[in-house]
């Protein structure tokens, strides 16, 4: 996934389905919310918790999607630039976690 192209899909979605973006607010609780049901979907089927007959239909790669568009939503309406963000990440994960994984005898 090309992260710039997938925001200026998201933004193009939004003027023309969405009519605006919520506010950052009002989407930082959207956002929690979706990360809630992807916790509830993964506590249950891969937790200690039994799963109910109404958690068993729902999709966990439709939920993880659902937190993509959010935070999409979060970095066109704040600025970010999140390829540019996503590949600083990246760089700096790399440098600075490399041995310490490696170094790692629970990993091992």
């Amino acid at each position: 996934m090309n992260l710039k192209n997938t925001q200026l899909e998201v933004d193009k979605w939004i003027k023309q389905h969405g009519v605006r973006y919520f506010n950052e607010l009002t989407n930082m609780a959207q956002l929690t919310e979706e990360v809630g049901e992807v916790a509830r979907i993964i506590a249950r089927r891969y937790g200690e918790q039994s799963e109910k007959e109404s958690d068993k239909e729902k999709d966990l790669g439709e939920e993880l999607a659902d937190v993509v568009f959010v935070v999409l939503c979060l970095a066109n309406q704040t600025g970010i630039d999140l390829q540019d963000a996503f590949n600083k990440k990246m760089i700096k994960k790399t440098q600075r976690d490399h041995n310490r994984h490696h170094n790692n005898k629970k990993l091992k």
